[in-house]
């Protein structure tokens, strides 16, 4: 227990990291071109504009981190060895937060439908699910930061210092080294994650979900750090990491035992990994052309909609959820190379999958 609470304890070292990186991606959010897109008409008529520079500021903050790796301000290792630190420091970054805008959604006094303030009287109520549809901080949307920018670059970041954890130390492995199948889809997610940045705009998180703990937790300490777990395993594989007390809570043990991948299983894994990406990919691209242009041809024909809203053609006239499927074959795609026995591994990153598929 005391291991535990001592691994677990933020650290200066790591309150700074924290701080560095959200003030350094609010200012490349904020200065760096990109993309504007309208957001939905809110109740009063109004509407909010988003640019889209998530890739530049994923390149810049990359760029950054790989200056002061080579001027030693930086070590390679860095995040990798504070993990433990990191977890608890967000957790309590995401905690204060919240906090404050519980308290600055109740002194104001703005009508305008992004924030004006909704109580129901409820204290935990209000606290979980937020009562500012986009509180914004010096001009800068908070939601917005969170929701769409700050997990991916953060996972990005992860997975650079995980493999730097161990490459630098040994050469590359033969082809059923499993880190660098998880590494190259979670880039890949990534990379796709920005290219189509714009279509999170229509989402429904964007548009109607105020920004509370749910949000704020799920998306700067539940989903980075659980996408990011099976490079954790793999790397405690090979002693690289310490294993700790928490490690094991959240069924790190499980990838204690050497993984070697076979050429079926590698052929296998990236078969679940294409489809996901798939109908992930399509269904999320129907369901943002149709609220933009509710006549557009959903593979081919008329799109069919129920009550004058609802999509039922093409990935959703076959299920009410296709977009989950495919996030979730695709958390799966990532978990399968550390070995078909890390059963629980799995149903973490799928059930992190679920949630984060209800943002597109």
């Amino acid at each position: 227990m005391f291991s535990l609470l001592y691994d677990l304890a933020p650290s200066w070292t790591s309150a700074a990291i924290l701080s560095t990186f959200f003030i350094c991606l609010a200012i490349a959010g904020s200065i760096l071109p990109g993309k504007v897109v309208p957001g939905a008409i809110l109740s009063d008529g109004t509407r909010l504009h988003y640019r889209c520079n998530g890739f530049l500021s994923l390149l810049l903050l990359v760029g950054l981190l790989g200056v002061g790796v080579w001027m030693n301000y930086v070590s390679p290792t860095e995040i990798s060895e504070r993990g433990l630190e990191l977890l608890s420091a967000t957790f309590i970054f995401s905690f204060l937060v919240t906090m404050i805008l519980y308290a600055a959604g109740c002194k104001s006094r703005n009508q305008g439908s992004s924030l004006k303030p909704h109580f129901t009287g409820n204290f935990i109520y209000d606290w979980w699910f937020g009562i500012q549809l986009n509180p914004q901080f010096m001009s800068i949307d908070m939601k917005y930061i969170f929701l769409c920018k700050s997990w991916n670059v953060r996972m990005a970041a992860y997975q650079s210092f995980h493999s730097s954890k161990k490459y630098p130390r040994c050469q590359l492995e033969p082809i059923n080294d499993p880190l660098p199948a998880i590494l190259c889809g979670n880039l890949l997610y990534i990379l796709d994650y920005f290219f189509y940045e714009e279509y999170m705009t229509s989402t429904w998180d964007i548009i109607a979900e105020r920004l509370g703990f749910m949000l704020v937790f799920g998306d700067l300490v539940w989903i980075p750090f659980t996408f990011s777990i099976q490079a954790e395993g793999i790397l405690g594989h090979n002693n690289m990491l310490p294993m700790s007390c928490l490690g094991e809570i959240f069924g790190w043990w499980l990838l204690r035992n050497k993984v070697d991948l076979t050429t079926a299983a590698i052929i296998a894994n990236c078969f679940v990994f294409l489809v996901g990406y798939r109908v992930f990919r399509g269904a999320n691209k129907q369901k943002h052309v149709f609220k933009k242009n509710p006549k557009a041809l959903i593979w081919g024909e008329p799109p069919k909609v129920v009550g004058g809203k609802l999509l039922a053609s093409g990935y959703w006239g076959i299920a009410r959820h296709c977009n989950y499927l495919g996030d979730f074959l695709l958390a799966l795609s990532f978990s399968l190379p550390c070995g078909i026995s890390s059963v629980l591994l799995s149903h973490i990153s799928s059930y992190s999958a679920s949630m984060e598929g209800k943002k597109r």
